[in-house]
Order: structure tokens, then C-alpha cells, then sequence
């Protein structure tokens, strides 16, 4: 079956970056049909309802701000510092405690049934939609067509419009009302389709799950998937620390993991300037390479004043990388242990 049109929305196509299908000109009319057609096939090996198929495929949108959003995520131009201050602001921590008091008994109820403090279950919501308050921007459908046509990741995209679709034909929705972010994610917690279908939890007991809507379902959606990733309540996210300015930058990516006491003797410090207290535990360690802000710290170890310059760092513990399977960012999962720990 053959699509004869495409809508566009937004900026004008030829502004578009330099990857991808996007950026090469003339809008491949073809490639779009046949995405179109894939997913009708995919859709009804599937055994998705011919409703779902073809509300899905009534006049999709191309959407070149998607395109350019994806090309420029924030996270990725920022310095650490930057981020932590765009996102643990003094706004996003005054909302949370009052969230907090607003919702104390299904706060407490999901950390109770999940095993997830309700301040973590409170940063992630702070972090992932201010909690509730960011807008629903675009139809899901017309976000994974757009990047699904611009091919940097078009089987992920197309597996996420197929769960939508599963999603919406279970829950008897019309797929052309469910919106979300420009990168395909939904609801409260900003859950992609995927998750969804694989951890989303019924907070209500009304037999639905809908993280948009519910923030029941949200929550206890969020908490089961954090459970999932193991989670555990007892173990601290990140640790403040101080690091020489000449640390060997290979050792600060959080990929290579050492026991507390082998940091220690590589010279990483408490925030204070203190001596690590030594241990077994077995932790990463983050820093910003691209930032070169520096500081003197004057010490005295042997009844000597000793000045070095240290630059900010975070030891990093298995919650840690629980929260990167959630979001594969440094500066998010450090983000989510600041404002955490803001929230207790």
C-alpha cells in the first residue's frame, strides 16, 4: 500500500543537521511510504486490530524539531556543574517537598510495596517532568515516524511505535491522543513504550494502567521498575569527593571501579579535604574532564601545611548504575543523587 502525502510541522526541512536522512536534501517520499508499509506488516504480524493499524497510519507528521532536538541533547553540551544547576534548582526542590506532603500516603505506599525511598521515587519524578507540570508536546506516533525516517536509531523507534500501538489496542485507546516528549517517552515518569509494557503496575487496583493520566499508576509504576533494577533502599547513590586536578582523567568516567580504600590511596579526598574512611566497597568514580574549575585546599597531615589543587568528583555505588539503565547519563544519575538527597 502506497502513502501518498506527508505533513511536515515546525522548522523548515532544509535547516536540518548534518546526519542522518534527514539532512540530505529532498524528503524521500519513498523511504517514508515504506516505513509506513513496514509497520503495517509488522503491525499485523502482530496481531494488532485493523483500528489500531490505521489510526496509526492516518496522516503521520514529519516533525523536523524532533530531528534537531535529537541532534542537540542538553545533557551532552553541558559541564556538570551547568547541568546540576539547571536541573537540582532551588524551584525543583521546594516543588518536591511540597509534593511530598501532597501525596504522603502513595508515597509511601509505593516505598513500602517497591523497597524505593520516596525521596528517590520524588527525584525521578522531579527530573523526568517537574513533577507532572511539563506539557505534552507531541503525538507519540508522529515522534517515532520522524526518527524512525531519520535512521540514526530506526529499529529502536520502531519497536517503541509497535509497543505503542500494542498499548493502545489493549487499553482501547485512540493512538492519535497520546502524547508525549519529542524523544517518544510519556506520563509522569516518562516511560518509553517498552517499559511500559514490560514494568508498568496498576496503582489503583481499576484494572488499567495509565502513566499519563494516574499518577497512582505512575508511581507505582516507577517503583517497580527501580525494584527491578534491584534497588537497594540501604546503599547511597553518590558520594561527594575531592580529587587532585591532576587525576588521571582515564580513572573519572565511572567505568573503572575500585574499593574505597585503593581511591583513597590514589588521593581522593572527602568534600572536606578529609581522609577517606577506608573500605571494602567496591565504587566507581565521576568527574567532569571538561571542566577545569579548580581549588586550593589547605591541609595539614603531618602537622604541614600542604596546598594542592582539587577539583570536585562523585564515587559512585551500584544504585548508581542501576539509575543509568534508566538513563545511561552521568550527569542524570548524579542529578538524581543531589536532588535526592535535597528531598529527604
Amino acid at each position: 500500500m502506497k502513502y501518498l502525502s506527508v505533513i511536515f510541522y515546525g522548522a523548515m526541512f532544509s535547516v536540518l543537521s548534518n546526519t542522518g536522512y534527514a539532512a540530505r536534501g529532498n524528503f524521500d517520499f519513498d523511504r517514508w511510504n515504506d516505513i509506513q508499509t513496514s509497520i503495517r506488516i509488522d503491525a499485523q504480524q502482530g496481531k494488532i486490530s485493523s483500528d489500531v493499524i490505521d489510526a496509526t497510519l492516518k496522516n503521520p507528521v514529519f516533525i523536523p524539531k524532533i530531528v534537531y532536538n535529537d541532534k542537540n541533547q542538553s545533557e551532552f553540551k553541558l559541564t556538570l556543574r551547568d547541568y546540576l544547576n539547571r536541573t537540582v534548582n532551588s524551584e525543583r526542590i521546594r516543588t518536591g517537598h511540597n509534593m511530598s506532603h501532597k501525596y504522603p500516603t502513595l508515597l509511601g505506599k509505593t516505598s513500602m510495596k517497591y523497597g524505593v525511598p520516596k525521596n528517590v521515587i520524588l527525584a525521578f519524578w522531579g527530573m523526568e517532568s517537574n513533577y507532572g507540570s511539563v506539557k505534552k508536546a507531541y503525538r507519540l506516533k508522529d515522534a517515532f515516524f520522524t526518527l524512525m525516517y531519520d535512521g540514526r536509531r530506526e529499529a529502536f523507534f520502531k519497536q517503541q511505535l509497535l509497543s505503542l500501538m500494542k498499548i493502545a489496542d489493549k487499553n482501547n485507546q485512540d493512538i492519535n491522543n497520546i502524547y508525549g516528549s519529542w524523544a517518544g517517552a510519556m506520563g509522569h515518569f516518562q516511560f518509553i513504550p517498552t517499559t511500559l509494557s514490560q514494568y508498568g503496575a496498576d496503582g489503583n487496583a481499576d484494572g488499567k494502567i495509565d502513566i499519563i493520566n494516574n499518577i497512582s499508576d505512575a508511581m507505582f509504576s516507577a517503583g517497580n521498575y527501580l525494584n527491578k533494577l534491584g534497588w537497594n533502599p540501604n546503599e547511597r547513590i553518590a558520594y561527594k569527593v575531592l580529587i587532585p586536578a591532576d587525576f588521571d582523567t582515564d580513572l573519572i568516567n565511572g567505568d573503572k571501579k575500585f574499593t574505597i580504600a585503593q581511591w583513597a590511596d590514589k588521593g581522593v579526598l572527602n568534600s572536606d579535604g578529609t581522609q577517606l574512611i577506608k573500605s571494602d566497597m567496591v565504587v566507581g568514580l565521576v568527574s567532569d574532564n571538561n571542566d577545569d574549575t579548580v581549588s586550593n585546599l589547605v591541609s595539614s597531615p603531618d602537622n604541614d601545611v600542604d596546598v594542592q589543587s582539587v577539583k570536585v568528583a562523585y564515587l559512585t555505588y551500584p544504585n548508581f548504575y542501576r539509575i543509568k539503565k534508566w538513563n545511561n547519563s552521568n550527569w542524570y544519575a548524579i542529578a538524581i543523587a543531589e536532588l535526592s538527597d535535597k528531598l529527604k
